[in-house]
């Protein structure tokens, strides 16, 4: 059953690249006591994250500051090492935490896997946003298809916010 508005996010082990390599971090210490805008996607470098999702949260950082958020937090079910390249390549340092899900723990604990398989992608996370409150889901925003952009955009969150 995927997760839902009043849900304690699911407990996991994350990844995310650091001027030293790779460094884990688990989802207690980045959602705990903190107010973070957490979006999920299919992949890392795809058309639709790369082009619209990503750069649409670096678009409005400072707005979502702005309406309290501590983190934004992007999330995929790549390794840690594709995700510190995308972000390089996105400019997001400093403006969003890019998370590896890699092995889809945190993906699967939620009940937002998407297998795509079929595509030669394998098990991925669907496209969605959370407001996420001291550890609990605030708001969510699911995509109804994943190649499409706008429940869960930057802008939505913004609204939602």
């Amino acid at each position: 059953m995927a997760i839902q508005v009043g849900d304690k996010v699911p407990s996991a082990t994350l990844y995310h690249m650091t001027g030293d390599g790779p460094a884990a971090v688990t989802s207690d210490e980045v959602f705990s006591g903190k107010k973070v805008v957490l979006f999920a996607l299919p992949g890392a470098f795809t058309p639709t994250c790369s082009a619209q999702h990503v750069p649409g949260y670096l678009k409005n950082a400072a707005a979502l500051r702005d309406k309290g958020v501590d983190t934004i937090a992007c999330l995929s079910v790549n390794d840690v090492f594709v995700m510190g390249a995308w972000g390089k390549e996105q400019g997001s340092e400093g403006d969003i935490l890019m998370l590896a899900d890699g092995s889809g723990d945190f993906t699967k604990a939620a009940g937002m896997e998407l297998d795509l398989s079929a595509r030669g992608l394998g098990v991925r996370s669907q496209r969605y946003a959370m407001v996420v409150e001291d550890g609990v889901v605030k708001a969510l925003h699911l995509e109804e298809n994943p190649g499409e952009l706008a429940n869960s955009s930057a802008e939505a969150m913004l609204a939602e916010l």
